[in-house]
């Protein structure tokens, strides 16, 4: 009764862990983007003057190049120095070309964030007044091409590889001790050993076209293969393929030495052979621990190599955030990768060596441990990468978790009925077994006896033949190797029809196809910008938008616009001062300036709002004189919230006028 509860309890304990962490939970090793959250000029700003220097600020440090940041003309000529500096710590500027002309520059920006990845884009600002331009504002970076759909697959690979690798090492030492000597499972763990291997040569190889052009042939550029050297995830790539020389030596003792059969005992002196045996156990014993410790921090230096260059060493906690990935990446590893090894073992393992019930029943209970410590690090790890509820719905990384811990949750329901499996595998009784094989025994010993007499009569009809020298010993070869596959393909048979073992194979080959899937939204996952970062670049580009067009922090807009109508005396600045700047009434003030700062007379000033993203507009306002240079309206009526563009023509003759605009944030 007691066995049979206790699969319930860990199961019902495991979905509850899962639920749990289906609140906060899901993040493999996880990654975060630097956002650009500020700029000056800000995005879509218009200022009077032509700025000296433009400085941008990130949410945390990136690396920059000499073309990090390029600043175009409206024509699409540089304008900038080419020498960003750093004088803070997020802060990157750029110094301008002196005695720019009026019209719309763009900026645009590609820089290697903390966490390996390129982070590109572009934005415009104004000086003087806005113009047409030939430069386009949206950026494409250099992830987007070829190179970076191969750097993708690389981290995929290089990923799946360490899963495999490691978790099929686990799966040996830990719970099957006979899988070291199967051929089919040493396959498994040496193909996980040559994808890391390849994909961590490849992703080197990569790594400066990825962050810099984008373009294939710089693949083999050996000048950016040195820049990738010097910088943090080149000396992670070297040090986790020096990292795999030591892999591969730990796998060639496991199935080498480990993987080596017992030398039979010899018969005439059982004394000796027993302590030989005793011996040879304990050397065997202290040959694992040693694979077990050494295999343990040969994982844990390849876990780290991902930790250390990726966020985890820079923002929130790094202290805390490095040793919990590397929890995270060896958990998972012993869990998908466990299953994996246990997958081929039940479908691929030799008749002489299948899997025991002891064995499945020991990965069991560390595929348990290794989920309970993925939610646990889980938590922390989405807590640090999302920061708010609301960022799993509002941000393409909240949502892509939810997406993966909808994937986890089905993983462990399937991992559930595995266990029932187990269970009913453990408490089968093994008489009807034994049964079917003593019975099939006796029918193979009944048909070895009569294959021997024929062999002694085969060999007796030939043994005088001297033109066939040996047929009767071939023949007796020939027929025992025959023995020998009908032998195999009877246990074989009697394996495959135990409906427990069956059903375990199905539900773990089921298991195995969502966690090739989970892993692939993983990868996806750690190149995405993480809910948090997202949300923060997203208020603070609000803020730095509405700061721009009012200039202040209180309920008021005030626009500058400098405008030429081409006359004689066409000159000068119109401001435009709207309080409160909200939906319903506003007032409205118009100033017109000459070149000197003093107010001056013109015929004619009038007023449009138009909403573009609403299709509002334009809603004409022609306000009323109030004394030199100053006109009024009140009752402004904006009927929308939105980034309402504000249009004022200005007419300082019978034909000369001109109409000049500015963005402002209504609220």
């Amino acid at each position: 009764m007691t066995q049979t509860i206790a699969p319930r309890v860990r199961t019902l304990v495991l979905l509850f862990l899962a639920v749990t962490g289906a609140l906060l939970a899901g993040a493999a090793p996880a990654s975060a983007h630097a956002a650009l959250t500020g700029s000056d000029p800000g995005r879509g700003a218009v200022v009077d003057t032509a700025p000296t220097r433009v400085s941008l600020t990130f949410s945390e440090q990136v690396a920059v190049g000499e073309d990090a940041v390029r600043v175009l003309d409206p024509k699409g000529k540089r304008v900038d120095k080419a020498d960003p500096a750093n004088p803070s710590g997020t802060t990157y500027t750029v110094g301008l070309l002196g005695g720019l002309p009026d019209g719309t520059y763009t900026v645009a920006y590609q820089v290697v964030s903390a966490d390996s990845h390129p982070v590109a884009g572009a934005f415009t600002f104004s000086i003087g007044a806005p113009s047409e331009t030939s430069v386009p504002v949206s950026a494409q970076g250099s992830d987007d091409g070829v190179v970076g759909w191969l750097y993708g697959l690389g981290r995929y690979v290089s990923y799946a590889g360490f899963v495999v690798m490691a978790g099929g090492a686990a799966f040996v030492l830990a719970c099957w001790g006979p899988g070291s000597g199967v051929r089919a499972v040493q396959r498994l763990v040496v193909s996980g050993w040559l994808a890391l291997t390849a994909a961590t040569l490849g992703l080197l190889l990569l790594r400066g076209s990825y962050t810099t052009s984008g373009k294939v042939g710089d693949v083999f550029d050996l000048g950016l293969l040195g820049d990738v050297l010097q910088t943090k995830t080149g000396a992670a790539l070297v040090s986790r393929l020096l990292l795999l020389a030591a892999a591969a030596l730990f796998i060639a003792v496991l199935f080498g030495a480990h993987a080596r059969p017992s030398a039979p005992a010899t018969p005439d002196d059982g004394t000796a052979a027993r302590q030989n045996d005793t011996r040879e156990t304990g050397e065997k014993r202290d040959l694992t621990f040693g694979l077990a410790i050494g295999g343990t921090v040969v994982a844990a230096g390849l876990a780290a190599s991902w930790a250390m260059s990726e966020h985890a060493s820079q923002g929130l906690q790094p202290g805390v955030a490095m040793p919990v990935d590397v929890l995270h990446l060896l958990a998972v590893a012993a869990w998908l990768g466990g299953l994996t090894a246990l997958l081929v073992a039940l479908l691929r393992a030799p008749a002489e060596t299948p899997v025991g019930r002891d064995a499945v029943q020991r990965f069991s209970r560390l595929a348990f441990g290794s989920v309970v410590t993925l939610v646990v690090t889980g938590i922390y790890q989405s807590w640090r990468q999302l920061g708010s509820w609301s960022a799993f719905t509002d941000t393409r990384y909240g949502q892509l978790l939810l997406v993966k811990i909808g994937l986890v949750v089905v993983l462990v329901g399937i991992a559930s009925v595995s266990r029932r499996w187990t269970a009913r595998l453990a408490e089968a009784p093994a008489d009807a077994v034994s049964a079917k094989e003593t019975g099939a025994g006796k029918a193979e010993a009944r048909a070895g006896v009569a294959a021997a007499g024929q062999t002694g009569t085969a060999g007796d009809a030939t043994a005088g033949d001297e033109r066939v020298p040996g047929a009767g010993s071939a023949r007796a070869a020939q027929l025992a190797r025959q023995r020998a596959a009908m032998e195999t393909a009877r246990r074989k048979r009697l394996r495959d029809a135990d409906p427990d073992r069956f059903g375990l194979r199905r539900s773990v080959l089921a298991e195995a196809g969502i966690a090739v899937v989970l892993l692939a939204v993983t990868t996806v996952l750690t190149q995405t910008e993480p809910g948090r970062t997202e949300q923060e670049a997203g208020a603070a580009g609000s803020s730095s938008s509405s700061a721009s067009a009012t200039g202040q922090g209180t309920g008021a807009v005030t626009l500058n616009m400098p405008f030429d109508t081409g006359g004689t005396n066409g000159k000068g600045v119109v401001t435009v001062d709207l309080e409160p700047a909200r939906v319903g009434d506003n007032d409205m003030h118009v100033y017109v300036e000459g070149p000197g700062g003093r107010p001056v007379d013109i015929p004619e000033v009038k007023v449009a709002f138009t909403l573009s993203a609403k299709d509002i507009g334009p809603l004409p306002v022609v306000p009323d004189r109030i004394t030199t240079g100053h006109w009024s309206a009140s009752g402004v009526q904006l009927p929308m919230t939105g980034d309402w563009k504000v249009e004022v023509t200005v007419r300082t003759s019978d034909v000369d006028q001109v109409t000049v605009s500015k963005n402002a944030q209504i609220g």
